[in-house]
């Protein structure tokens, strides 16, 4: 079974490794190493939250998400994203872009610290937009349930998240932007410039989730039709329709992992400039990381973890929302990404031993009531 689920990850990381020695020595096969591992760390709590979305497809969209989604993972996000920054920011080509990576490393890395506001913006905000969709929800397993029942109730106020996403985005805006530069008066521009990026990302958002959320229910509601059609024998012709649905839903939560992705990796792809500002290191490194990222979540899912595990969704939404503040707050201050890192491990190992601590209560507790029946 781990074969299986992380042959492909194992094959990546041999030859990434192999191809860094070829490129630069042992010394590009140390930075690729720990690239690799800064990222598995990093996006641990991407594997928990998509293997939530994940389970909701056929083996077919999973097959999909582990090889379309990889292709879009590995090269759109972790080698072609960091020359994209630099052509819209620095004003140039894609290919003088390309060019400026490989000759002029110093000036590139400037130019990616330069738009590194307006991708913490875009990506805190897609972030935090999750994180509190996910508290406002009343569900039935509560892990912190101190606080996770009065946001639940908060949260039957229509809008309340992007409300206060908003909030946050204003004040993001007003004060880390603009004291972040005061020279000159480059400090509107740039507080404009997180304004926009944050709308941008909670727009990306609002429509990725919403139409997944609707194809998801018109698939929900296809199926229950299906399911009393079939109690009742008259056997026609919806089975089309409904895999042409599924399809769609599918399709737009395929898209919306994909953007979920994306927005997780900003962090690892910023913080690998710490480490080396070589983008081709950069992109072995990081794409071996998002190989184990991939496998990991597939395997979440045929293990049936997250249903074993009850507590560890919550324990990955609130290292979203810690690495939504911690992006925002990057805006102004640097944050090292081993702290970055480190409280997503920390809030998913908490959660981890939760429901660890929980299955051995109801086990006690169903051999308590065993006993008191054989007695």
């Amino acid at each position: 079974m781990v074969l299986k689920t992380f042959g492909w990850s194992f094959a990546v990381t041999a030859l990434g490794l192999a191809a860094a020695v070829i490129y630069g020595g042992w010394t590009a096969f140390g930075i690729v190493a720990i690239l690799s591992i800064l990222e598995i760390s990093l996006s641990f709590d991407n594997a928990v939250v998509n293997a939530g979305i994940l389970k909701k497809m056929n083996a077919f969209w999973q097959k999909i998400f582990l090889t379309v989604g990889v292709l879009i993972a590995v090269f759109g996000m972790r080698l072609v994203f960091p020359v994209v920054i630099v052509a819209i920011s620095a004003k140039i080509g894609p290919i003088d872009a390309v060019d400026l990576a490989m000759s002029d490393k110093d000036r590139y890395q400037q130019l990616v610290t330069d738009a590194h506001p307006s991708i913490a913006a875009f990506g805190g905000m897609f972030l935090l937009m999750i994180f509190l969709d996910f508290i406002f929800e009343d569900r039935d397993i509560k892990w912190l349930a101190w606080l996770e029942r009065p946001l639940a109730k908060l949260g039957k106020i229509d809008m309340l998240s992007v409300c206060i996403a908003m909030i946050v985005l204003l004040i993001t805006s007003m004060t880390f932007a603009t004291h972040a530069h005061q020279h000159g008066g480059a400090h509107v521009d740039k507080a404009q410039t997180v304004l926009i990026s944050g709308i941008a990302g909670l727009i990306t958002y609002l429509v990725v989730g919403g139409l997944s959320g609707y194809f998801e229910n018109k698939l929900e509601e296809e199926e229950e039709r299906e399911h009393e059609e079939e109690e009742a024998a008259k056997k026609s012709g919806k089975s089309v329709s409904a895999v042409a649905l599924a399809g769609k839903a599918a399709f737009f939560m395929f898209l919306y992992l994909e953007v979920l992705d994306a927005s997780f990796s900003f962090d690892g792809v910023i913080g690998a400039f710490a480490i080396t500002n070589d983008i081709v290191l950069m992109a072995l490194g990081l794409g071996i990381g998002a190989m184990y990222v991939r496998s990991l979540t597939v395997y979440l899912v045929r293990q049936g973890t997250l249903d074993d595990y009850v507590y560890l969704e919550h324990g990955a939404h609130y290292a979203i929302g810690a690495l939504a503040v911690i992006l925002l707050v990057t805006i102004q201050h640097e944050i090292n990404e081993v702290v970055t890192g480190l409280v997503g491990v920390v809030l998913i190992a908490w959660s981890f031993w939760s429901s660890v601590r929980r299955n051995r209560r109801i086990e006690a507790g169903e051999a308590d009531a065993e006993v008191t029946a054989g007695v």
